[in-house]
């Protein structure tokens, strides 16, 4: 992997954990210390990212919870549209869970007009803002803070999922592959994902066409646990064909 590329990805890290330790990255780089470090020097003379002893963190880290509101990635017009359209799937008095991330916070614009719906969600924004709807009742996992996504996360965040059983999923992911299946930038969230598929009856899984066949670091999986996935214009019918193939009905809008 070039220098660059991997500069590339440890931005991703960092936009999706806000903050990152050179061991860490060592480790999932495979390159040496001095290597991180170099990389890290690089990335703060650029602006891109301020360095901490022992790691690095994103150099407007506190500006997303001062504003309780995400950072605006690219395709964020793609990301509307999905997010109206899985709103559709969504009707008054239903239980839901809603992830973290840009394209699902996308989807509260879409549900301030719903009633009596029970929503869990590990998103500290969507819970201020669905809140609001005195006949909504919120149920937030607990878990460690992660600034960048405005939600908590780890193994203490999937608790709340013990014996509970809902009938919808609005899932974000970083990468989707026919292969490997759901993928993210880090391992952090991938206990607390796969807990919230296994507690839902119907898995809709929210990501625009650049992410189709994106291949991150940590892998989920879970193909088979994906019914519908709501994506853009971009997806190929060959595509669509192969979702079939695999069980998935994919959404196009």
């Amino acid at each position: 992997m070039f220098p660059e590329q991997r500069r590339e990805k440890i931005i991703e890290l960092l936009r999706e954990n806000g903050s990152c330790r050179v061991q860490e990255l060592k480790n999932i780089f495979q390159v040496s210390e001095p290597t991180i470090r170099q990389d890290l020097e690089a990335m703060e003379g650029a602006g891109l990212i301020t360095r901490q002893h022992g790691g690095a963190f994103i150099s407007n880290y506190s500006s997303f919870a001062t504003g309780i509101q995400l950072e605006r990635h690219n395709n964020m017009d793609l990301k509307a549209l999905i997010s109206a359209k899985a709103a559709e799937f969504v009707s008054s008095g239903d239980s839901i869970i809603l992830d973290s991330g840009t394209t699902v916070t996308e989807m509260i614009k879409h549900l301030t007009n719903k009633k009596n719906l029970n929503i869990v969600t590990p998103a500290i924004n969507i819970t201020l803002a669905l809140g609001k709807e005195p006949t909504n009742t919120i149920l937030m996992t607990g878990g460690e803070f992660k600034a960048p996504t405005l939600s908590l996360t780890g193994e203490k965040s999937t608790a709340v999922f013990d014996d509970l059983y809902v009938e919808k999923l609005f899932l974000a992911a970083g990468g989707f592959s026919l292969e490997a299946g759901l993928t993210y930038p880090s391992f952090t969230d991938l206990s607390l994902k796969k807990a919230m598929i296994n507690s839902a009856k119907t898995v809709y899984l929210l990501v625009d066409s650049s992410k189709l066949e994106k291949v991150l670091f940590a892998s989920l999986g879970c193909l088979d646990k994906i019914n519908y996935l709501i994506t853009d214009s971009g997806i190929t019918q060959d595509y669509i064909y192969r979702l079939a193939e695999k069980n998935i009905k994919a959404i196009v809008c």
